[in-house]
């Protein structure tokens, strides 16, 4: 096994401030910038704080910048860098700084929160659903998202604009909400929850502009924005702008005063 000197710029501090520190470290064939941290932790810097769990690509924890761009550092392979570039690891910038390469995305948590679940349909009980596959396949797509936050943090309208948070829910929420809607069982309308309105009125849609920057940081190669995202703004759209719908809502307003 062949090993070399890496260069490695990792940020220190916490809410109050802090800066990149340098190190020097042993890089071994085969390994992950996860090995090389807690090899730092191991050798150098024992109280180096980093959030991580599975080190197999499932779980979203170890989730940080590596060179500026968002990636799982458990899944990103010190054979993508030449031995001699140095390497920066910070932490994701969208979420405030917890301590070091930990951040707090109790943020996304909260978005989770204001997407209404899934509706049952009504006399359909556990185990008597049917959908067709192409259905259940288009569904599946997103259900393999493992909530790392990479798309969350690189979405610039959450990443530049900490103002835009609060009427935002970002590309992993509004892509449950687009699944949600596109779910031929999912009964929210018989329940008066209207999800193309709320994806626009609540959850921001309209604040995307369909950059693809959260595609392509996806570790899951979930097509977030071809998939999910335009499909829900053109679903959106046709809700406002149908005439019959307009007309509806027209005389439901004179109706009621």
């Amino acid at each position: 096994m062949s090993s070399y000197e890496a260069a490695f710029r990792v940020w220190r501090g916490d809410v109050g401030g802090g800066g990149l520190e340098d190190f020097k470290v042993e890089v071994n064939d085969g390994e992950v910038v996860l090995d090389i941290i807690h090899r730092l932790q191991a050798t150098q810097t024992p109280d180096l704080a980093v959030r991580w769990n599975c080190k197999a690509g499932k779980c979203g924890s170890c989730s940080a910048e590596v060179n500026g761009r968002p990636r799982l550092m458990c899944m990103t392979r010190m054979s993508v860098f030449t031995r001699d570039e140095v390497i920066t690891v910070t932490p994701l910038r969208a979420f405030p700084v917890v301590r070091d390469l930990v951040t707090d995305v109790g943020f996304n948590y909260r978005k989770a929160r204001e997407v209404p679940a899934f509706v049952p349909p009504a006399g359909v009980g556990p185990g008597e659903y049917r959908m067709m596959q192409e259905d259940v396949d288009r569904s599946q797509e997103f259900r393999k998202c493992i909530e790392c936050f990479l798309c969350q943090d690189t979405c610039h309208v959450v990443r530049d604009h900490e103002d835009n948070k609060a009427a935002f829910a970002g590309p992993r929420f509004l892509m449950r909400v687009a699944e949600l809607d596109m779910h031929p069982l999912d009964a929210a309308s018989e329940e008066g929850l209207d999800r193309k309105r709320t994806a626009q009125d609540e959850h921001g849609l309209g604040y995307c502009n369909i950059t693809k920057c959260c595609t392509e940081v996806c570790p899951e190669g979930i097509h977030i924005t071809d998939n999910a995202l335009i499909p829900l703004k053109e679903r959106a759209a046709d809700r406002k702008y149908d005439p019959v719908v307009w007309l509806g809502n027209k005389i439901r307003r004179r109706g009621g005063s």
